[in-house]
């Protein structure tokens, strides 16, 4: 599949959510107004990078487990600027006829888009740029590669903070949801001010530099994403701690909440 190709324009003089996360891990697709933004932001919280990079891990991680489970379709919404491990690249290690479809909303990304294209021979990798705030598009284009009549697991991570409250984050996800069959997955990771000292200042650092504003949310908040599904252990917790693959990884700084939960 060749995905959307048109490239608009990119402004560089603002800071953009996907260039800052790309500079948290370690990346060189940021421009200096990304790089003020987020060393502000580390200012106000030291460990942030290392905890972004947590994230990181945790994606790889559940990624390894859904394809454990037999899933073999996996929807990534927000996918920002490809980096080691992309969603797609561990998946067909574990399980080459792997299908992935990314959705992202950030000019930046497409313009990155190809780097994400390079599936197995014998799985399929796209991608789209389209909304979180239109489900309804996201699941017309993705339904080109992915069959929404077997499993598919809908990735939202480090997202759904760019949904405010007034857009309605629950109904959106419900939405994307309940277009899945039994036996699809849920995986949501969500910034949170409930591991920082400093609270509200990295995020209010962030909002005051960024073109996209966020919100942080509590681990209730994040927890409620799930109602109506089947939570698998440990439940919400920590990045670093859902199903950490030694003590050490466990022990690394967390800036988010996470789960992984099964649609009955």
């Amino acid at each position: 599949m060749t995905g959307d190709r048109a490239i608009p324009a990119i402004d560089t003089t603002r800071a953009h959510p996907a260039r800052i996360y790309d500079y948290w891990l370690g990346g060189k697709d940021n421009f200096a107004a990304d790089r003020e933004a987020a060393e502000l932001a580390l200012e106000a919280y030291p460990d942030l990078a290392k905890a972004v990079q947590s994230n990181r891990a945790f994606l790889g991680r559940a990624v390894r487990f859904l394809a454990g489970q037999g899933i073999r379709q996996f929807l990534d919404v927000g996918t920002g600027i490809p980096a080691a491990d992309n969603t797609h690249e561990v998946a067909q290690r574990e399980a080459p006829d792997s299908r992935i479809v990314y959705i992202d909303n950030d000019p930046i990304v497409l313009l990155h888009a190809q780097a994400l294209l390079k599936s197995t021979p014998e799985g399929a990798c796209d991608y789209l740029q389209a909304d979180l705030r239109d489900p309804d598009t996201i699941l017309a284009r993705a339904a080109r590669t992915i069959d929404f009549g077997r499993p598919v697991a809908l990735m939202l991570l480090a997202v759904l903070q760019f949904i405010l409250d007034e857009q309605d984050p629950y109904g959106l996800v419900s939405r994307l949801v309940a277009a899945l069959p039994s036996g699809s997955y849920l995986v949501i990771s969500h910034p949170t001010d409930d591991f920082n000292p400093n609270k509200g200042e990295s995020m209010k650092v962030y909002n005051e530099r960024s073109a996209d504003q966020a919100v942080v949310r509590d681990k209730a908040a994040t927890a409620r994403f799930f109602d109506g599904l089947e939570l698998l252990e440990p439940g919400v917790v920590p990045v670093a701690r859902w199903r950490p693959d030694s003590d050490l990884t466990a022990a690394r700084p967390s800036s988010m909440w996470c789960g992984v939960a099964r649609k009955p």
